[in-house]
């Protein structure tokens, strides 16, 4: 009996830990740099990776994605990666909070993308994070919805809540460990995708 209810619960903790319906999200609170200090939309932040499967320390830049001509997959590295900015959805200034939905830019834009904001780009068999417009995605389609912050162990994930989805589901951000690279991909059930968990390092 009780090994019946260990199984189930690792099995509920696997799916909960890739898939977060709403109904499972915690209360709002205020996102917070290493250094304790509340955020900002007026400051430049890079990640610093807390994995516990692999390296840690890394942060994300822009790279070569799958069939693409411009550096517009993002993508985790071994050092601090490059700066990000990040504003509440829709406004330029407030307090950032998790669970609220995010619009994330790199602090450059490539010579050859038409924007450093973040998007999701569905190309099968992979949902992966990248940059740009549509114009840097042809033949693939960018999803409709809004990334978020959640609150992860001693620092945070992203997410990405999908509006194409009936129930509004909310994915957690990962990142792949293969062939490919260390490309960052909504979680599914795949063994090459590895959490992505971080705290925020302040650089001015």
């Amino acid at each position: 009996m009780k090994s019946t209810i260990s199984l189930t619960l690792s099995f509920f903790l696997l799916f909960t830990s890739n898939f977060l319906p709403l109904a499972f999200s915690r209360v709002p609170e205020q996102v917070r740099d290493s250094n304790g200090l509340p955020i900002s939309p007026s400051v430049q932040y890079r990640l610093s990776d807390l994995n516990r499967h692999g390296p840690q320390g890394g942060g994300v830049t822009s790279d070569f994605g799958r069939n693409s001509v411009c550096n517009v997959a993002v993508t985790s590295k071994f050092d601090l990666g490059v700066n990000l900015r990040f504003n509440i959805e829709g406004r330029s200034s407030g307090v950032i909070l998790t669970e609220t939905p995010l619009e994330i830019r790199f602090g450059f834009i490539p010579y050859c993308a038409e924007s450093s904001e973040w998007v999701v780009v569905d190309d099968f068999p992979k949902k992966w994070i990248a940059i740009g417009k549509n114009g840097d995605h042809l033949g693939k389609q960018i999803l409709s919805g809004t990334f978020m912050f959640k609150k992860y162990g001693e620092g945070y994930n992203f997410a990405f809540c999908s509006n194409n989805t009936n129930h509004n589901t909310c994915f957690s951000i990962g990142r792949t460990n293969d062939h490919e690279g260390r490309h960052l991909v909504l979680m599914d059930d795949s063994h090459t995708n590895v959490p992505f968990n971080f705290q925020l390092i302040n650089i001015g």
